[in-house]
């Protein structure tokens, strides 16, 4: 019987107790009451005539208080912080088949009304300003003036029915005040199709032509 019981002994898998152990290791409740056993321990064994320092031993517990506290405050962001993720992109969905201006110079064609759409943001005020419409080969196919305008956002309008190719257009606007240029940025009408979460967390908008944007440098919702 006693041969027997060692033989079943021996066969423990040691892999068991050493699993168990890593992850005792890691766990704050468990590194605290090692801590507490060896403070007791300690205590137990000072010498009579020359005990632990009281303030010694509350700036020990008051350390293993604290790591023990950051790690609890650790897991309870990073719970707080998936949650997050998944309401931002649940919330980002109610964007998907809404139009959104966003920074680019394609004209948007429509082909029923046979009318280029576009916008730009303006830096300062400007004398002149004009659009040039542009097709793959940068040849210009017309015109839009808009004359003097002051600092903004503004939308303007081309006749595409004068257009002979069915290319792709886009556009360069030009402001200046005399011989100073002013500077502009050009803004482009797209849908979003799908919404996403990039690399980093963020909430990333998938456009119908086929770009991708963060929400965060969506101009406008349309």
């Amino acid at each position: 019987m006693i041969s027997s019981t060692s033989s079943v002994t021996s066969a423990v898998d040691p892999t068991s107790t050493t699993g168990t152990s890593a992850n005792a290791a890691n766990d704050p409740a468990s590194s605290q009451d090692r801590f507490l056993k060896l403070l007791v321990a300690q205590l137990n064994n000072q010498d009579p005539m020359n005990p632990m320092d009281n303030a010694q031993m509350t700036s020990q517990i008051a350390q293993i208080n604290t790591v023990t506290g950051i790690q609890q405050l650790n897991t309870t962001v990073q719970g707080l912080s998936s949650q997050f993720a998944a309401q931002q992109l649940m919330q980002g969905s109610a964007m998907i088949g809404r139009n959104v201006l966003v920074a680019g110079n394609t004209l948007n064609v429509d082909n029923t009304t046979n009318k280029g759409t576009g916008a730009f943001d303006l830096a300062g005020s400007a004398a002149t300003v004009q659009v040039q419409v542009l097709d793959t080969n940068n040849k210009q196919v017309g015109t839009v003036d808009l004359g003097a305008l002051a600092a903004g956002r503004y939308n303007f309008e081309w006749d595409a029915s004068s257009a002979t190719s069915s290319s792709p257009l886009h556009f360069n606007v030009v402001a200046a005040n005399g011989q100073s240029p002013v500077s502009t940025t050009a803004l482009s009408t797209d849908k979003v199709t799908s919404v996403s979460m990039d690399s980093t967390g963020a909430l990333a908008m998938q456009l119908s032509r086929g770009g991708t944007t963060s929400y965060s440098a969506i101009k406008a919702i349309l």
